[in-house]
């Protein structure tokens, strides 16, 4: 009876357009969405129904695996299987020489030796580590850590876990480009400061912070500073002693490595000392316990390398997208604000703003192009994004921010598609807008005092 069942679920599946070996057939890079017509395939997802797999531009979520890198993973998936651990016998020995090929490919991307690289689960893993570590290392001396309004949640939670057991933390505001104030910072240091921890570049807006002047004011005050680089390793050039970090979170899978991995910089010389969240085995110099995954080890650290040979390549090619986006749109459309800066920026993140136009009905139009809002759109609440009013975006605005990521595979056709898209949706709500009426013909809007009935 079960081999029936069996047998009749598989015939099923083989002849059903939209089985599991049908699902397989769509799951190329977006280009294809723009070559081939999916409107006799249209899909039903989570209630939505589109036309066919929507275009990828939301490169800061999370990024397509490199086929290059999966090549080097399935390669060691077949011949490193032994536990990395293991020092007694030569499968062991194996897997261990290939996660220190990786620890070297990681190190040389961020000009660090390969001793100082400590593999984690990812980056939130890594900024709870450094966050937390050293500040309970150094409890008895250091009581007052110093961070930015707009780090990344698990930062800002990590502060806020550290508040809760009797340490301060200062919350530094931005200017409105969302870069820090360097003078602010220096005037919020104390002899009590044990941690300064701020993102290289932002995952919402992608502003890239001035990392040389902020260590060399750690430096002078001789406080360690720790910065999350999930979204900078393999994207800008990155060097941990010019940067005069102490410590420094990375991911791989947003450099087209593999989820589930990523590392923390922990400098050596002069030493910073933190303790670790996990207790157990003692692997990563006693501060990751438990048994490395050398398949997603010998990604990142493949993902590291490809990225170092090809970041210059990626960027001009990036950067040519990115202003054909934000021509393409600003062409058709007014009132498209750019938020955070221009002039220091990765060009892979373009988080844009129109005005006049309901930020969840827009994100729900733009059905066929995966992009993240700013705002909380799809929650419970209706907030808009934390880093967006850190830099005194007016709340309408805000709610009506996209974040387009572009990357390595995104093509020409794809971001003319995505401008295509998002002018007719803008164009459709506005017709729809009584405010954006009003603003034609020349009311001042904002001056407007509205009474309740």
């Amino acid at each position: 009876m079960a081999s029936k069942v069996i047998s009749a679920t598989i015939r099923r599946t083989l002849t059903n357009p939209h089985g599991a070996f049908s699902r397989c057939r769509h799951l190329s890079t977006a280009a294809a969405a723009t070559a081939v017509n999916y409107e006799d395939e249209s899909i039903l997802m989570k209630g939505v129904r589109i036309s066919g797999r929507p275009l990828y531009l939301d490169m800061q979520a999370t990024t397509p695996i490199d086929p290059r890198v999966f090549d080097a993973m399935n390669d060691s998936t077949i011949h490193e299987y032994g536990n990395p651990h293991s020092r007694t016998h030569m499968y062991g020995w194996e897997a261990e020489n290939a996660v220190e090929v990786a620890r070297i490919q990681v190190a040389k991307l961020i000009e660090a030796s390969p001793k100082e690289i400590i593999f984690m689960s990812g980056a939130t893993e890594a900024n709870n580590t450094a966050v937390k570590g050293v500040m309970h290392f150094y409890r008895d001396t250091k009581k007052h850590v110093i961070t930015t309004q707009t780090e990344h949640k698990c930062v800002l939670d990590s502060c806020r876990h550290l508040q809760q057991e009797g340490f301060e933390v200062t919350y530094l505001p931005v200017k409105t480009d969302g870069l820090v104030d360097l003078e602010m910072l220096k005037e919020a240091i104390r002899p009590d400061t044990g941690l300064v921890s701020i993102m290289a570049v932002n995952n919402e807006i992608g502003v890239v912070q001035p990392m040389e002047e902020i260590g060399r004011i750690c430096k002078e005050h001789n406080v360690p500073f720790h910065t999350d680089a999930a979204q900078a390793i393999g994207k800008i050039p990155v060097d941990v002693k010019k940067w005069n970090v102490a410590l420094m979170s990375m991911s791989a899978h947003k450099i087209y490595g593999p989820k589930g991995v990523g590392a923390l910089y922990v400098r050596r010389r002069p030493r910073i000392r933190l303790e670790p969240l996990m207790n157990g085995g003692g692997q990563e110099r006693g501060l990751r316990s438990g048994t490395g995954a050398t398949q997603q080890i010998v990604g990142f650290g493949a993902a590291c390398e490809l990225a170092m040979k090809e970041m210059e390549y990626d960027e001009k090619w990036i950067k040519g997208l990115q202003e054909r986006l934000l021509n393409g749109i600003r062409e058709k459309l007014d009132g498209v604000v750019v938020n955070g800066s221009m002039d220091s920026r990765y060009v892979g993140n373009l988080n844009l703003s129109f005005a006049y136009v309901e930020g969840e009905s827009l994100l729900m139009g733009l059905k066929e192009v995966a992009v993240s809002s700013g705002s909380a759109c799809t929650s419970a609440s209706l907030e808009p994004s934390y880093v967006l009013r850190a830099l005194g975006v007016d709340e309408d605005m805000a709610h009506t921010s996209i974040r387009f990521g572009i990357g390595r595979f995104t093509t020409k056709e794809e971001i003319d598609k995505a401008v295509e898209l998002t002018v007719k949706q803008v164009e459709k709500l506005r017709e729809m807008s009584p405010l954006y009426e009003m603003v034609k013909e020349g009311i001042d809007i904002k001056n407007i005092q509205w009474s309740q009935h």
